[in-house]
Parts: C-alpha cells; sequence; structure tokens
C-alpha cells in the first residue's frame, strides 16, 4: 500500500531536494567558516558578512564566495608547514 500511495519518481525528487538541501547548507557553513578564519578582514567585516549570510543563505554565500578576495597566504602553503 505504501508504494503505490508513494511511486518511485517520488521518491526520486524526495532525494534530489534532499540532495539541494545538503549541498545549500554545506555551503553556508563553508561559508561561515571561511569567513571567520580569516585574518584579512575586520570584526565589521565578519558580522556584515554573517549577517547577509544568515539573511539570505545561498545569495549571500554566493556572493561572498565571489567577492572575496584571494588570501596572501592560505593556511594550507608551505609558509605555514611545520617542519
Amino acid at each position: 500500500m505504501l508504494a503505490y500511495d508513494y511511486p518511485l519518481l517520488g521518491i526520486f525528487w524526495s532525494l534530489v531536494m534532499l540532495f539541494m538541501f545538503i549541498a545549500v547548507a554545506y555551503i553556508v557553513v563553508y561559508t561561515l567558516i571561511d569567513n571567520f578564519r580569516r585574518p584579512d578582514h575586520s570584526g565589521l567585516a565578519k558580522a556584515g558578512w554573517l549577517l547577509l549570510i544568515i539573511l539570505l543563505p545561498l545569495l549571500g554565500a554566493l556572493i561572498y564566495i565571489i567577492a572575496r578576495p584571494e588570501m596572501r597566504n592560505p593556511p594550507m602553503s608551505p609558509e605555514f608547514a611545520v617542519s
């Protein structure tokens, strides 16, 4: 009876929507972590980006990814490597 009430195509679209939700959540969390780890942002800039990303999650995260400048010394660069 359950398979008749919820056909295979319905399950497929539910899984697609779940994947999209997880992907958006991952992008938002990634941008928040990146925002707070950047040493070149001031506290006010971090607060502004936080508000934008919280109020408009996907759009704010995409704007942040496009607008952020490249880091001069990224944490995984050989300069930071422990020898």
